[in-house]
């Protein structure tokens, strides 16, 4: 079979020329995915970041529903430098930059308040990801995180998968090994706005989260430790809510956060792929519906973005203007015995799994 031309400029107009650069002495560029129904992708291997992700909506006209930029030199300096990378070795946070592990205590980045986020320093979004397989509608990254970076132990072996489905469903698959017992806790950070990526805000986005807990946090944003019930609460999205509709209320978890911040516990005992949390953009009609593997969801709001530098297209980012889910284990684990375990030890095997199906409703 004759074997199909790569696209090197997308849907948006990115430019692979554009994400082309030596970084850390590896090779950075942007690969281009896409379904038979025309359903597009860009993913930059420096931080195995998602730039753009083109979804129909309606009308049937293709839509950018995450934020990025338009180059890797604006990525190398962006006031946002999760914008679709994964976060790793851990993502979210861990008190105090400590942990012990096999009565071995590890000091790592305060990088966040007094806390360590999303890996420290240079975390997984910010390294070059090697990239081993690449076909049309799906790519595979490998990191080998080396022992003792950021202050993790173990030499970790990372790799990553993402695919495309022709019934528009996008595939992110993390598997890690290590050679030595640490911690992993790994997440994709899509900022995401089913209006369209430069739409002022996502308050009026329809949500539904699978869970009737949340873990609330203290001010620099731990958990305390024991999940707390949603009901009669503005933490409730068991049923489907605009984000925006109690979002500015005056309670302690959204005071703390600017908005939403917290991690979910989902409705789920097991590790199998279920249902974690749909949203609907009553612009476009565009629908994301999320399944993970994993036991908990962080929801965040684009609490802190203020607008001030341009993006894709030059569109500016103001603050509430995306949402992201961040599929995960909860923060802290580590430090919280009654959580389920980020330990990864050498005779084990990681293994993760989250999903996103993208379809047409209307409410």
């Amino acid at each position: 079979m004759e074997k199909k031309e790569t696209r090197r400029i997308s849907l948006g107009g990115l430019r692979s020329d554009d994400f082309k650069k030596t970084i850390d002495g590896k090779d950075v560029d942007l690969f281009i995915l896409r379904n038979d129904n025309g359903l597009e992708m860009t993913i930059c291997n420096y931080g195995a970041k998602i730039v753009s992700l083109h979804v129909p909506n309606r009308e049937g006209k293709m839509v950018d529903v995450v934020l990025g930029h338009s180059s890797i030199d604006e990525y190398l300096v962006s006031k946002e430098p999760y914008f679709g990378g994964v976060c790793g070795r851990t993502c979210n946070r861990i008190a105090n930059g400590k942990f012990t592990l096999d009565d071995k205590e590890y000091t790592l980045a305060v990088n966040n308040g007094p806390n360590n986020l999303h890996g420290g320093i240079k975390g997984f979004n910010a390294v070059v990801w090697d990239v081993k397989q690449v076909d049309d509608s799906s790519i595979e990254l490998h990191y080998l995180s080396k022992d003792g970076e950021e202050g993790f132990p173990g030499n970790l072996s990372t790799t990553i998968r993402y695919k495309l489905y022709n019934d528009n469903g996008l595939e992110i698959i993390y598997k890690a090994t290590t050679d030595k017992a640490t911690i992993i806790n790994l997440t994709n950070h899509s900022y995401f706005n089913l209006s369209g990526a430069g739409d002022p805000s996502i308050d009026d986005h329809i949500l539904l989260i699978n869970a009737d807990t949340y873990l609330p946090t203290d001010e620099t944003s731990i958990p305390y430790g024991k999940a707390a019930m949603v009901g009669r609460t503005p933490m409730d999205f068991m049923t489907p809510r605009e984000i925006g509709e109690r979002i500015d209320e005056k309670f302690e978890a959204l005071i703390f956060g600017k908005g939403y911040d917290h991690c979910f516990r989902l409705n789920k005992e097991g590790k199998e792929l279920s249902f974690c949390a749909q949203v609907t953009s009553p612009k476009t009609d565009i629908m994301m519906r999320v399944f993970t593997t994993e036991p908990g969801v962080q929801l965040y709001t684009g609490n802190w973005m203020d607008g001030s530098f341009a993006g894709k297209d030059g569109k500016t980012y103001p603050m509430r203007s995306a949402l992201c889910l961040e599929t995960q284990h909860f923060p802290d684990s580590i430090n919280k015995s009654i959580y389920p375990s980020v330990v990864l030890r050498p005779e084990d095997t990681f293994e993760s799994k989250t999903a996103y199906l993208f379809s047409i409703d209307k409410y």
